[in-house]
């Protein structure tokens, strides 16, 4: 059987839980709008997967069309730190 990949895109960022402040990292689809959480960035990326395979598989079972993949090549978003000198003012979050 012939199969068809869907690459979407997907955002993991520390977070904490709600009602327990636990450190975690939450994975975020964009393009499905969904959202799932790990312990890890891997256990996040595990866990947006199979949500994004239940979401796509629910769409498909109710005759519903499939959004249209990102189509994105593997990429890294990242951040960086800098250091800056301890009077500059910064804005509060």
């Amino acid at each position: 059987m012939e199969k068809t990949v869907l690459n979407y895109r997907v955002i993991i960022e520390p977070d904490k839980r709600t009602g327990t402040d636990e450190l975690c990292f939450t994975a975020y689809c964009p393009k499905l709008g969904i959202a799932d959480d790990g312990d890890t960035v891997a256990e996040a990326l595990s866990s947006i997967k199979e949500g994004i395979k239940c979401f796509i598989e629910a769409l498909i079972k109710e005759g519903v069309e499939v959004p249209p993949p990102d189509n994105i090549e593997e990429g890294v978003v990242t951040s960086t730190k800098i250091s800056l000198p301890s009077d500059v003012k910064i804005a509060s979050l």
